[in-house]
């Protein structure tokens, strides 16, 4: 499948390192809304074309994998290109996925066109989680906890913000809720009983910075239901200190069987990652293979994770399937 990069930031590059680990993956060409020739990729040789120069390519890229934000790009960018290409994207702003899903999906049934939003890990194989266990388990409680690690789409709403230079930001479990849990109780938690926000920020020379921390406390979707600390450091600071991009959590269901519940189940799928980015990337390039197969079959339109067959991730053949991991 040929595949091509919308934006290069740290999720751009991640997907440009997953092209070296699944061989049915050829990168075409990296497009960016910067100047081309200020880009430097991290595999030698790798095209890079201006954003403008995408149309240029209709007919050459089997799936557009869209690196952008959820916060404002994604929002944009995804129905955009859905008229255009068959695209995939990582849209992790859990309150509004209806809201774009209608929009990716006008856009790619008007043209012809298959689109696969929220495609990482959450949500993503999370959320495949999720159903899994509630299947299994109808009487039961679904918790899902991030972290402790930093969160790509939240440290880039922090970065939106004006007067902010750079800024990391640690999604961490509230310990003694996810202790209850594990341990087989069904506790009702708020969001803000659950996890806490950690905000490590480079201010701009001047800027306001308790205006800059009274937007990142009251944001919707993002900060204003957490109980979050803002910490203001310096750009050698963060650069030292907050280098690296862990992330990772839990999703866990106690669910109940018997004739009067009186046997409990725990269900739980954990994910510990050393580099979110480059997690994410390769769970875009998989599906981007699910696309690439469910095009060639007619489908149209916007699709989830709930759409996809497990068989069309793998890129085993139906008999290999059945005799290597059945």
């Amino acid at each position: 499948m040929k595949i091509a990069i919308y934006g290069y930031g740290n999720l751009g590059r991640g997907v440009e390192c997953a092209t070296l680990n699944h061989p049915d993956a050829e990168l075409v060409a990296v497009f960016t809304r910067r100047p081309p020739e200020t880009v430097k990729t991290a595999l030698p040789g790798t095209p890079v074309y201006a954003a403008d120069r995408l149309l240029e390519f209709k007919g050459q890229i089997d799936v557009l994998i869209i690196c952008g934000g959820s916060a404002t790009d994604l929002p944009e960018m995804t129905p955009m290109l859905a008229a255009h290409f068959n695209v995939i994207d990582s849209f992790d702003t859990h309150a509004t996925i209806p809201t774009h899903f209608a929009a990716v999906d006008r856009a790619a049934v008007e043209t012809g066109h298959l689109a696969l939003i929220s495609a990482g890990w959450d949500p993503g194989l999370f959320s495949i989680a999720r159903l899994y266990a509630s299947a299994v388990l109808p009487n039961g409680q679904d918790y899902t906890f991030w972290g402790r690690g930093i969160s790509q789409g939240h440290s880039d709403a922090i970065r939106r913000i004006a007067g902010v230079v750079d800024a990391r930001q640690y999604t961490v479990p509230v310990e003694e809720a996810l202790s209850a849990v594990r341990a087989g109780e069904t506790p009702v938690l708020t969001t803000r009983e659950k996890h806490r926000r950690e905000c490590y920020v480079v201010a701009a020379e001047g800027a306001d910075l308790a205006r800059i921390e009274r937007e990142i406390k009251t944001m919707p979707n993002y900060f204003a239901d957490y109980d979050t600390t803002v910490h203001f450091v310096t750009l050698d600071e963060l650069r030292r200190d907050h280098a690296g991009m862990p992330h990772g959590g839990s999703v866990i269901r106690n669910g109940k069987s018997g004739f009067s519940g009186e046997h409990t189940h725990t269900v739980e799928f954990r994910l510990a990652l050393d580099s979110n980015p480059e997690f994410t990337a390769s769970v875009l390039v998989a599906y981007a293979r699910t696309i690439h197969r469910m095009a060639g079959r007619g489908s149209i339109g916007c699709k989830t994770v709930f759409d996809i067959a497990p068989a069309d991730l793998s890129p085993l053949s139906p008999e290999e399937l059945r005799a290597h991991m059945l």
